[in-house]
């Protein structure tokens, strides 16, 4: 027996060295390639998966890939994983050779190479099929990137975990933190990089990632008096950046850092940086702002997004804001974009509408910049904006400085993480206490503040009463009261509101303010356009106005008057589109809305849009609101399908790309001017004027037109959505 036994251990010794050699055999055969992630619009850890073979680079066809193989990818290129996949040259199209088609991963493979495919280089696709992947922003700790190829672009994309502005002691309580040391981290540790060959190009990167559109000088005699007495851990390389890279991880590796015993590095000193945030981000030793910051009027602005720092690309010509065509779309106008207006360089280009589409005229297009432009529009563009529509209207995402706004604000109680009580971190007698909001006066508006502070997109709904929240139990006290928002504030402490003295009539308790968020948004704008075309005055006899005379779409006199008088009515059609990206709903439900007999429809919402004519000063002298609203989809843009009609008791709103139409003779659509005296005046008509329903952007829901009254005719002219802009685009 024990012979047998030797003689099996021996054979079974045997079969692992021969596994052993075979497996050992197959990972020398296996061939050697790189991989990296390509394309314009794109941020750090995503793009066209391009693989380097026999020292040429090319693509992958996206038949048969699969979440498998972009996981395989993405642990590959120093990720944790993969989030997703793109077919159909999402990231643009690649160049040279398609290496790889019909891929097959189990997930488990250490490299795409060991996937069965058709083998390197045989494949029937063209580069329109170029995959895409979109990897966990999170790098493998320790991961170290082996370059198995003699190329010139590499980059620290593969060899970085982190990086990270790290301030001294002096500038720890700084919010946000804008100077520093620059780290980045590797194989789990931090290390400080060489300045030798560091450039401002790199300051400019570093900041732009952070959320600041330029840099400044520093005090560099206290760093070096603390280089001198610290110990270093330098960083292997030296970096190198153009300047327009939205990340350092995406600058290229510069030459290899000789070690020194000492540990220094030459004559240089670790890298230091001092940003420059925007108007909007001064750094404040507290942890909040006491205001909000109101900027001047830019030549450019951002609409449409839920969050600080992203929006749709809106210029300013002749005194009308129009849109940007995103034909030549890239991070590198994006960014010029981004610090113009006080962010950091753009973390993503978008294009296709993504953020909305906007109103009136294209006014830029085939845009081209350096990344160095002061402004927008300082770079090479196209006026002629032919075939250009508003599904092509350009956007950007831009990088912002980090406030910790979201650390002193939560949503508790709700059934998922969109909602909920508001309860907010405060300080009271020295310690920090988490506590509620007083509803008194709560709405929409706050809401919406409440949702772009937690970074969960705008508001859906405002509720004043959450006493079917639970929420934390030691947070019940009504800590923040009296709280007036405008809408433009990045955190709720920025909003009007009580001090130490807290208010709030109701209590606390079951009157706690709430919010629901939501991702998307609707946006309402009138045509301007169409109402100045069909604008006309009208003599209209009482004995015809009964139905209007109950729903209080005449002025007060009205009511005196006998069926033989007449009523002077300023008429016109009105067109209200919703270019936002959720369907426009009314907040009540079908239990609440109101039967109107006279016009046999139900009315969804009670105040829908207000039509006034006011004095030049401001003052209104003649009104004729529609009281209520049947809304419904009248007619949508080319391959969008009705949803909405207000018939048989029907759903109402409005769906995205639809438009509901009141044409000029019905009733209601009408200012009732017969009381008013000849002279000049303001048309005004304001929709949503009470912000019943969330949307994306209040500002353009008011239009405007100057009007001139002889007794017997009347002219509108100059009608405008928002307010008229004196400033020209050039």
């Amino acid at each position: 027996p024990c012979v047998s036994l030797a003689m099996a251990v021996s054979s079974a010794l045997c079969i692992f060295s021969l596994l052993a050699l075979v497996q050992a055999q197959s990972e020398s055969q296996q061939p050697k390639i790189q991989l990296r992630l390509a394309g314009d619009k794109r941020k750090h850890y995503e793009g066209r998966l391009e693989v380097s073979y026999n020292n040429e680079w090319g693509t992958i066809c996206d038949d048969d890939f699969s979440i498998e193989a972009a996981n395989v990818a993405c642990k590959e290129l120093g990720f944790l994983g993969a989030v997703a996949w793109s077919p159909s040259a999402k990231f643009g199209q690649g160049e040279g050779r398609i290496w790889l088609d019909n891929v097959h991963c189990t997930g488990r493979e250490k490299s795409l190479a060991e996937c069965p495919s058709n083998g390197f280089g045989v494949s029937d696709c063209r580069h329109s099929e170029d995959v895409g992947v979109i990897c966990n922003q999170k790098r493998i700790p320790g991961h170290r990137f082996i370059n198995t190829m003699n190329n010139n672009v590499e980059t620290l994309e593969e060899r970085v975990e982190e990086i990270r502005i790290r301030p001294i002691s002096s500038h720890l309580k700084r919010i946000p933190v804008t100077e520093g040391y620059v780290e980045i981290k590797e194989r789990g540790k931090w290390r400080q990089i060489c300045d030798e060959d560091w450039t401002p190009l790199n300051n400019r990167v570093v900041c732009g990632m952070y959320g600041f559109p330029g840099d400044k000088n520093y005090n560099n005699k206290a760093y070096k008096s603390l280089s001198m007495r610290k110990k270093k851990n330098y960083w292997g390389f030296s970096v190198n950046c153009t300047g327009n890279e939205a990340h350092l991880s995406s600058c290229r590796l510069g030459k290899p850092l000789e070690p020194k015993r000492n540990g220094t590095c030459g004559r240089g000193l670790p890298v230091v940086v001092s940003c420059v945030p925007g108007r909007a981000f001064a750094p404040s030793s507290s942890t909040g702002f006491r205001k909000a910051y109101r900027p001047e009027q830019p030549l450019v602005r951002l609409r449409g997004g839920s969050n600080i720092g992203e929006g749709r690309v809106e210029v300013l010509k002749n005194g009308v804001w129009g849109t940007v065509c995103d034909d030549n779309w890239n991070l590198r106008a994006a960014t010029v974009v981004c610090r113009e207006l006080g962010f950091g360089s753009a973390k993503e280009a978008l294009t296709g509408a993504k953020l909305g589409q906007g109103m009136g005229p294209v006014h830029m297009n085939e845009v081209e910049c350096s990344g160095f432009e002061k402004s927008l529009t300082d770079c090479y563009f196209n006026n002629d904006a032919l075939g250009c529509s508003h599904e092509e209207d350009a956007a950007v995402r831009c990088n912002i400085p980090a406030m910790g706004f979201q650390k002193r604000i939560r949503l508790s109680g709700g059934r998922n993480p969109y909602e909920g009580r508001v309860e907010v971190l405060t300080e009271k007698n020295g310690s920090l206490v988490w506590g509620t909001v007083c509803s008194e006066n709560w709405g929409i508006v706050e809401a919406m503040v409440v949702c772009r502070q937690l970074g969960l997109g705008f508001a859906s709904h405002a509720f004043q009463e959450t006493w079917y929240w639970a929420g934390d139990a030691s947070a019940d006290n009504v800590v923040m009261s009296g709280v007036r928002c405008s809408g433009t504030e990045m955190s709720l402490p920025q909003c009007l509101h009580h001090g130490k003295h807290i208010s709030c009539p109701k209590g606390g308790g079951r009157f706690a303010a709430g919010v629901s968020c939501s991702d998307t948004a609707p946006d309402l704008v009138l045509n301007a356009q169409l109402v100045e075309q069909t604008t006309y005055l009208e003599d209209r006899p009482m004995y015809a106005l009964q139905c209007a005379l109950e729903e209080n779409c005449l002025s007060s006199t009205a009511k005196k008057n006998d069926h033989s008088s007449y009523r002077r009515l300023l008429r016109f059609s009105s067109q209200i589109h919703n270019v936002g990206q959720s369907d426009f709903r009314p907040k009540l439900g079908y239990h609440a809305w109101t039967w109107h007999e006279c016009h046999r429809h139900y009315h969804s919402i009670e105040v829908f849009t207000h039509y006034d004519l006011l004095s030049l000063n401001g003052t209104k002298v003649a009104e004729g609101h529609k009281a209520s609203f049947c809304l419904e989809d009248t007619q949508c843009d080319e391959g969008i399908q009705k949803r909405y009609v207000c018939a048989n008791f029907g759903e109402q709103g409005i769906t995205v790309g639809c438009w509901d139409t009141y044409r000029h003779d019905i009733d209601c659509q009408w200012i009732d001017i017969t009381d008013i005296k000849p002279g000049d005046y303001i048309f005004q008509v304001v929709i949503n004027p009470y912000y019943d329903v969330a949307e994306s952007d209040y500002t353009n829901n008011v239009m405007k037109c100057k009007c001139r009254y002889d007794g017997y005719r009347i002219w509108t002219y100059h009608c405008h959505t928002g307010e008229l802009q004196k400033k020209k685009l050039y």
